[in-house]
């Protein structure tokens, strides 16, 4: 496991971020990405985790898939867990490549893919 302080935590996601293909990025709009320690109970609860498994990242909003032309939605959320994305990495770089790896994922579930589409992608 890897220590970092927040400030650096939010420069790998800043970092991670500009290395994401570039159109799918851009084409983010009404979503706020942002980081927390732990997910919270409801948050566990909303996607049915067990104890003993352990979330690093979460999409919460409406995927443009499902939006059917609305225009007017409260802003999307992505979450990054900062500990158990730590608890994952030995380096800053294995830091970093598991925070892209996990945004691009919650990224994919914005555009309104599955995980069996997300896996398969991979």
């Amino acid at each position: 496991m890897i220590e970092i302080s927040d400030d650096e935590f939010q420069a790998l996601i800043n970092q991670a971020l500009s290395e994401l293909p570039g159109e799918h990025v851009r084409n983010i709009k009404n979503v706020a990405i942002l980081y927390e320690d732990i997910p919270t109970p409801e948050q566990r609860m909303k996607v049915n985790l067990h104890d003993n498994q352990t979330l690093l990242g979460l999409y919460e909003g409406l995927p443009l898939s499902q939006r059917q032309g609305m225009t007017r939605v409260l802003p999307d959320k992505i979450t990054l867990f900062k500990r158990p994305l730590q608890y994952h990495a030995n380096t800053p770089a294995e830091l970093k490549e598991q925070i892209k790896h996990t945004l691009w994922h919650e990224i994919a579930h914005y555009y309104g893919l599955d995980h069996g589409q997300i896996s398969n992608l991979e």
